[in-house]
Protein backbone atom coordinates (compact mmCIF):
# COMPACT_ATOMS: atom_id res chain seq x y z
CA UNK A 1 0.00 0.00 0.00
CA UNK A 2 2.86 2.23 1.08
CA UNK A 3 4.93 1.86 -2.14
CA UNK A 4 1.54 1.91 -4.38
CA UNK A 5 1.05 5.42 -2.76
CA UNK A 6 4.46 6.64 -3.21
CA UNK A 7 4.43 5.48 -6.87
CA UNK A 8 1.13 7.16 -7.10
CA UNK A 9 2.66 10.65 -6.01
CA UNK A 10 5.99 10.02 -8.25
CA UNK A 11 3.39 9.90 -10.96
CA UNK A 12 1.78 13.20 -10.10
CA UNK A 13 4.77 15.27 -9.24
CA UNK A 14 6.11 14.31 -13.07
CA UNK A 15 2.61 15.17 -14.36
CA UNK A 16 2.74 18.79 -12.61
CA UNK A 17 6.55 19.43 -12.52
CA UNK A 18 8.16 18.01 -15.72
CA UNK A 19 8.91 21.25 -18.23
CA UNK A 20 10.88 21.07 -21.36
CA UNK A 21 12.91 23.47 -23.11
CA UNK A 22 10.96 25.47 -25.06
CA UNK A 23 11.79 27.52 -28.05
CA UNK A 24 7.76 29.28 -27.86
CA UNK A 25 5.46 30.07 -25.64
CA UNK A 26 1.42 30.20 -26.60
CA UNK A 27 -1.55 31.16 -24.75
CA UNK A 28 -4.99 30.90 -25.60
CA UNK A 29 -8.49 28.59 -25.35
CA UNK A 30 -8.39 25.24 -26.80
CA UNK A 31 -11.59 24.63 -28.96
CA UNK A 32 -10.85 21.66 -30.53
CA UNK A 33 -10.02 17.99 -29.30
CA UNK A 34 -9.21 16.22 -33.33
CA UNK A 35 -8.30 12.89 -31.57
CA UNK A 36 -6.23 12.11 -28.47
CA UNK A 37 -3.03 13.54 -29.66
CA UNK A 38 -4.29 17.32 -31.26
CA UNK A 39 -5.86 20.35 -30.23
CA UNK A 40 -7.34 23.59 -31.69
CA UNK A 41 -5.70 26.64 -29.55
CA UNK A 42 -7.65 29.99 -30.06
CA UNK A 43 -5.35 32.60 -29.71
CA UNK A 44 -5.29 36.33 -29.51
CA UNK A 45 -6.20 37.62 -33.18
CA UNK A 46 -8.50 35.29 -33.30
CA UNK A 47 -5.90 32.40 -35.15
CA UNK A 48 -6.81 28.97 -34.91
CA UNK A 49 -3.52 26.98 -34.23
CA UNK A 50 -3.42 23.52 -34.46
CA UNK A 51 -1.25 21.76 -31.63
CA UNK A 52 0.16 18.08 -31.67
CA UNK A 53 1.08 17.46 -28.71
CA UNK A 54 4.69 16.56 -28.57
CA UNK A 55 6.22 13.22 -27.55
CA UNK A 56 3.16 11.08 -26.87
CA UNK A 57 1.20 9.33 -30.09
CA UNK A 58 -2.29 8.30 -29.14
CA UNK A 59 -4.37 5.53 -30.54
CA UNK A 60 -6.21 6.78 -34.09
CA UNK A 61 -9.72 7.19 -33.94
CA UNK A 62 -10.24 3.83 -35.67
CA UNK A 63 -8.21 1.81 -33.33
CA UNK A 64 -9.40 0.39 -30.06
CA UNK A 65 -9.39 3.18 -27.00
CA UNK A 66 -9.05 5.75 -30.15
CA UNK A 67 -12.25 7.48 -29.31
CA UNK A 68 -11.66 6.84 -25.33
CA UNK A 69 -8.19 8.75 -25.96
CA UNK A 70 -10.00 11.51 -27.50
CA UNK A 71 -12.11 11.85 -24.39
CA UNK A 72 -9.32 12.05 -22.10
CA UNK A 73 -7.75 15.17 -23.91
CA UNK A 74 -11.01 16.69 -23.88
CA UNK A 75 -11.75 16.13 -20.44
CA UNK A 76 -8.17 17.75 -19.53
CA UNK A 77 -7.95 20.33 -22.28
CA UNK A 78 -11.51 21.19 -24.13
CA UNK A 79 -12.73 24.58 -23.28
CA UNK A 80 -9.61 25.43 -21.03
CA UNK A 81 -7.04 28.53 -20.91
CA UNK A 82 -4.34 26.34 -22.08
CA UNK A 83 -0.18 27.28 -22.48
CA UNK A 84 1.60 25.61 -25.28
CA UNK A 85 5.37 25.71 -25.13
CA UNK A 86 6.65 25.02 -28.25
CA UNK A 87 9.55 23.84 -30.15
CA UNK A 88 8.46 24.91 -33.51
CA UNK A 89 6.23 22.95 -36.41
CA UNK A 90 5.82 19.45 -37.15
CA UNK A 91 6.32 17.92 -40.90
CA UNK A 92 2.54 18.91 -41.16
CA UNK A 93 2.91 22.49 -40.08
CA UNK A 94 1.24 21.49 -36.97
CA UNK A 95 2.74 23.54 -33.96
CA UNK A 96 4.15 20.78 -31.68
CA UNK A 97 4.27 21.29 -27.85
CA UNK A 98 4.17 20.55 -24.89
CA UNK A 99 0.39 21.57 -23.32
CA UNK A 100 -0.34 22.91 -19.96
CA UNK A 101 -3.84 23.69 -18.52
CA UNK A 102 -3.08 25.38 -15.25
CA UNK A 103 -0.16 23.28 -13.51
CA UNK A 104 -1.07 20.19 -15.26
CA UNK A 105 1.18 19.28 -18.27
CA UNK A 106 -1.65 17.11 -20.46
CA UNK A 107 1.24 15.24 -22.57
CA UNK A 108 2.22 13.96 -19.85
CA UNK A 109 -1.21 12.98 -17.67
CA UNK A 110 -2.09 11.34 -20.77
CA UNK A 111 0.58 9.06 -20.62
CA UNK A 112 -0.17 8.18 -17.01
CA UNK A 113 -3.83 7.58 -17.64
CA UNK A 114 -2.73 4.95 -20.03
CA UNK A 115 -4.45 7.39 -23.39
CA UNK A 116 -1.45 7.50 -25.02
CA UNK A 117 2.24 5.79 -25.70
CA UNK A 118 5.56 7.15 -25.40
CA UNK A 119 6.32 8.17 -29.07
CA UNK A 120 10.04 6.71 -29.00
CA UNK A 121 11.01 7.85 -32.58
CA UNK A 122 10.98 11.19 -31.33
CA UNK A 123 12.84 13.15 -28.99
CA UNK A 124 10.88 12.87 -25.60
CA UNK A 125 11.35 13.34 -22.02
CA UNK A 126 12.75 10.31 -20.38
CA UNK A 127 10.33 11.04 -17.39
CA UNK A 128 7.42 9.78 -20.14
CA UNK A 129 8.48 6.82 -20.12
CA UNK A 130 8.48 6.53 -16.63
CA UNK A 131 5.10 7.62 -16.35
CA UNK A 132 3.59 4.83 -19.15
CA UNK A 133 5.77 2.25 -17.43
CA UNK A 134 3.84 3.05 -14.38
CA UNK A 135 0.83 2.78 -16.19
CA UNK A 136 1.58 -0.17 -18.26
CA UNK A 137 2.09 -2.13 -14.82
CA UNK A 138 -1.08 -0.45 -13.32
CA UNK A 139 -3.45 -1.82 -16.13
CA UNK A 140 -4.22 1.47 -16.90
CA UNK A 141 -6.16 2.87 -19.96
CA UNK A 142 -5.52 1.39 -22.97
CA UNK A 143 -3.22 -1.14 -21.02
CA UNK A 144 -6.04 -2.76 -19.34
CA UNK A 145 -7.16 -3.84 -23.59
CA UNK A 146 -6.50 -7.37 -23.96
CA UNK A 147 -2.67 -7.80 -26.07
CA UNK A 148 -4.33 -8.18 -29.33
CA UNK A 149 -5.73 -4.69 -29.16
CA UNK A 150 -2.66 -2.75 -28.00
CA UNK A 151 -1.03 -1.92 -31.65
CA UNK A 152 0.81 1.16 -31.31
CA UNK A 153 -0.38 3.93 -33.47
CA UNK A 154 2.61 4.29 -35.81
CA UNK A 155 2.42 0.72 -36.62
CA UNK A 156 -1.39 1.37 -37.37
CA UNK A 157 -0.84 3.89 -39.44
CA UNK A 158 1.85 2.10 -41.32
CA UNK A 159 -0.33 -0.10 -42.77
CA UNK A 160 0.15 -3.22 -40.14
CA UNK A 161 -3.83 -2.64 -39.62
CA UNK A 162 -4.64 -4.34 -42.61
CA UNK A 163 -2.87 -7.24 -42.20
CA UNK A 164 -4.46 -7.49 -39.03
CA UNK A 165 -1.72 -9.13 -37.03
CA UNK A 166 -2.73 -9.09 -33.24
CA UNK A 167 -0.03 -8.12 -30.69
CA UNK A 168 0.23 -11.56 -29.40
CA UNK A 169 1.24 -12.42 -33.25
CA UNK A 170 3.43 -9.72 -33.01
CA UNK A 171 5.16 -9.65 -30.02
CA UNK A 172 4.59 -13.39 -28.76
CA UNK A 173 3.73 -13.68 -24.98
CA UNK A 174 6.68 -14.06 -22.21
CA UNK A 175 6.00 -17.72 -21.95
CA UNK A 176 7.03 -17.92 -25.51
CA UNK A 177 10.28 -15.09 -24.81
CA UNK A 178 11.31 -14.35 -21.63
CA UNK A 179 13.16 -11.21 -20.44
CA UNK A 180 17.31 -11.80 -19.44
CA UNK A 181 17.43 -14.27 -21.81
CA UNK A 182 18.82 -12.66 -24.60
CA UNK A 183 20.09 -9.16 -24.23
CA UNK A 184 22.33 -8.56 -28.31
CA UNK A 185 21.03 -8.11 -32.20
CA UNK A 186 22.76 -11.41 -32.53
CA UNK A 187 20.44 -13.41 -30.28
CA UNK A 188 17.80 -12.50 -32.36
CA UNK A 189 16.05 -14.62 -34.59
CA UNK A 190 13.32 -12.19 -35.93
CA UNK A 191 12.25 -8.32 -35.95
CA UNK A 192 9.15 -8.97 -33.77
CA UNK A 193 11.22 -10.84 -30.98
CA UNK A 194 13.55 -7.64 -31.26
CA UNK A 195 10.64 -5.53 -30.60
CA UNK A 196 9.71 -7.48 -27.95
CA UNK A 197 13.15 -7.43 -26.32
CA UNK A 198 12.95 -3.87 -26.78
CA UNK A 199 9.84 -2.31 -25.62
CA UNK A 200 8.22 -5.19 -23.26
CA UNK A 201 12.32 -6.07 -21.98
CA UNK A 202 13.94 -2.63 -22.03
CA UNK A 203 16.64 -4.12 -23.51
CA UNK A 204 17.87 -0.50 -25.13
CA UNK A 205 21.25 -1.56 -26.55
CA UNK A 206 18.52 -2.72 -29.48
CA UNK A 207 17.77 0.89 -30.58
CA UNK A 208 21.42 1.93 -30.56
CA UNK A 209 20.66 4.85 -32.29
CA UNK A 210 17.58 5.54 -30.11
CA UNK A 211 14.95 6.11 -33.35
CA UNK A 212 12.53 3.13 -31.66
CA UNK A 213 13.19 0.29 -34.08
CA UNK A 214 15.42 -2.42 -32.75
CA UNK A 215 18.18 -4.19 -34.39
CA UNK A 216 18.16 -2.09 -37.80
CA UNK A 217 19.39 -5.31 -39.97
CA UNK A 218 16.31 -7.14 -38.77
CA UNK A 219 13.72 -4.19 -38.60
CA UNK A 220 14.41 -2.56 -42.56
CA UNK A 221 10.88 -1.44 -43.82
Amino acid sequence: MIARMVASWLVLALVVAWIPASAETLAGRVVGVHDGDTLTLLVEGNRQIKVRLAGIDAPELSQPYGQKAKQALSALAFGQEARIDSAGPDKYGRTLGTVYVGSINVNAALISQGAAWVYRQYPHDAALEELESFARNSGAGLWALPADQRVPPWEWRHGEKSVAKPESARIRSEGAWRCGSKHTCREMTSCDEARFYLTQCRVSRLDGDKDGRPCEALCRR
